[in-house]
């Protein structure tokens, strides 16, 4: 194993579960990847704003630790006071502990600009209310969901959800005249199916997690490609 060529930090929600696994799975060779967490018991419009507020403190955690870049993880709790919101936190957490920042939110815009994804579906974990909120989001970035649908889930369980059956949602809402997948939210299983689905509907598949990590590796001028997780990562 060659030294760490980077230390990346991500703030996670409380109930979050997915990340870690998701992150040691993707990260490439002399990544590390390390976690702190703010608290959100669900994904109601009260949780996510408290693990916004909660930012600075699970920040400076990881900012003891000496990351260099921090990536506040949590696709809903990024976009949910609309347009310049995941600007606002990633200025935040810079602000508190001096560190280069990003949001989710910020880096699934990034990478679906990159993939040239302007008209996308969008499948996600949520109630519809939170479908809707990221819906205007994207169009404010000039992106148009065309089809969107959510499992209605709120809680922990999210990560219960098999990636079989996110496969099966995200394929689902597919037609032909779209440019990619989004796959939403950082608590849904998405690294195993990443390849198979891209390579199945022949069109790019962008997730919360995997978009995450590309925009971290690409601020960070790390230019090794990772595969087996997508397009997207084989293009940093």
């Amino acid at each position: 194993m060659i030294g760490w060529r980077a230390k990346l930090g991500f703030i996670l929600p409380s109930i979050n579960t997915v990340v870690e696994p998701e992150m040691a799975k993707m990260a490439p060779s002399g990544v590390s990847a390390h976690f702190s967490r703010a608290r959100s018991e669900n994904d109601t419009e009260e949780e996510l704003v408290r693990m916004a507020e909660e930012s600075p403190k699970a920040a400076r955690e990881l900012a003891d630790a000496e990351v260099d870049i921090i990536a506040f993880a949590c696709t809903g709790a990024s976009f949910l006071k609309g347009p310049g919101y995941d600007e606002k936190i990633e200025g935040i957490i810079r602000k508190e502990v001096g560190i280069p920042a990003l949001t989710t939110s910020t880096a699934v815009i990034e990478a679906l600009r990159h993939k040239g994804m302007k008209r996308i579906v969008l499948a996600s974990p949520y109630e519809d209310w939170l479908n809707r909120r990221e819906s205007v989001f994207f169009k404010a970035h000039g992106i148009e969901i065309l089809g969107m649908k959510g499992l209605g889930i709120t809680d922990v369980h999210i990560a219960d959800v098999a990636p079989e059956q996110v496969y099966k949602l995200a394929r689902g809402l597919v037609r032909p005249d779209i440019d990619g997948i989004f796959i939403s939210c950082t608590d849904f299983r998405t690294a195993e199916i990443l390849e198979v689905l891209e390579s199945d509907v022949g069109k790019p598949v962008v997730s919360s997690n995997q978009a995450t990590l590309w925009a971290m590796l690409k601020r960070l001028n790390i230019k090794t490609p990772v595969t087996g997780f997508g397009s997207l990562l084989r293009e940093v």
